[in-house]
């Protein structure tokens, strides 16, 4: 018989022999042909022979593997470690889950050409906040609809645009999350009735301190453009009766 399910070789049946046994062709050949198969179904040293199933090696080490020359060949881990550190290999996929731990600390938005890994740069890789850079596509911002009510509180963390359609006489709140510096422009439009009236809260300021006058046509389209000043100063220009 071959091996069992845990690698055990046992002889077949008839040995050991005793002395005194006649030596008959029934129990050697058959003795013969059970040690064949156990030896051809055995790993050969010199490398003849392949693998049939999984190789368990039951916590034990591979060693003294030779510096590997095909994609599937083994590595030690002196070769993966070299690698890893920045070493003459390289990684064609390399796929990271869970926390990673870099031979040099890396700091800032991170950036990878042909296996590096690197610092990025503001204004050139990505979008700085305090880079001056030049856009070569179009940028645009969304026009945010405000609620329609008797008071209209826009919010200027969610957008730089509005829009609101104006159901009634209507107060423009002083917006909340007001920063110097924001700009943008706010479009009203009269609803189908028309005529209806916009009142401003006290942060905007407009040309001469005159507050402007809404166009009245039903469906009317008027803008105010703003650029915020202060916390509490909204310089606003408007512009009527656009179709």
């Amino acid at each position: 018989m071959s091996r069992n399910g845990s690698g055990t070789y046992s002889l077949p049946a008839g040995n050991p022999v005793v002395t005194g046994t006649t030596i008959a062709s029934t129990w050697a050949n058959n003795t013969m042909n059970d040690l064949a198969s156990a030896l051809t179904d055995s790993v050969a040293a010199d490398g003849q022979t392949s693998m049939t199933g999984n190789l368990n090696l039951n916590s034990n080490k591979i060693v003294n593997l030779a510096t590997p020359t095909l994609s599937t060949d083994a590595v030690t881990k002196a070769y993966a470690d070299a690698l890893v550190s920045g070493g003459t290999g390289s990684f064609t996929t390399l796929t990271v889950t869970g926390t990673t731990t870099l031979a040099t600390a890396l700091t800032g938005v991170l950036k990878g050409t042909s296996g590096v890994v690197s610092v990025a740069t503001a204004g050139t890789d990505y979008a700085g906040i305090d880079t001056a850079q030049t856009f070569t596509k179009g940028q645009r911002g969304e026009i945010t609809v405000l609620t329609d009510g008797a008071t209209i509180t826009p919010d200027f963390a969610d957008s730089n645009n509005f829009s609101v359609t104006l159901g009634g006489n209507r107060t423009l709140a002083n917006p909340t999350n007001t920063v110097a510096g924001q700009s943008g422009s706010l479009f009203i439009t009269q609803d189908g009735t028309g005529s209806r009236t916009l009142a401003y809260g006290t942060n905007y300021d407009f040309a001469g301190g005159i507050a402007p006058t809404l166009s009245t046509t039903a469906g009317a389209i008027d803008r105010i453009d703003y650029v915020v000043r202060t916390a509490t100063s909204i310089h606003a220009v408007f512009t009527a009766n656009y179709s």
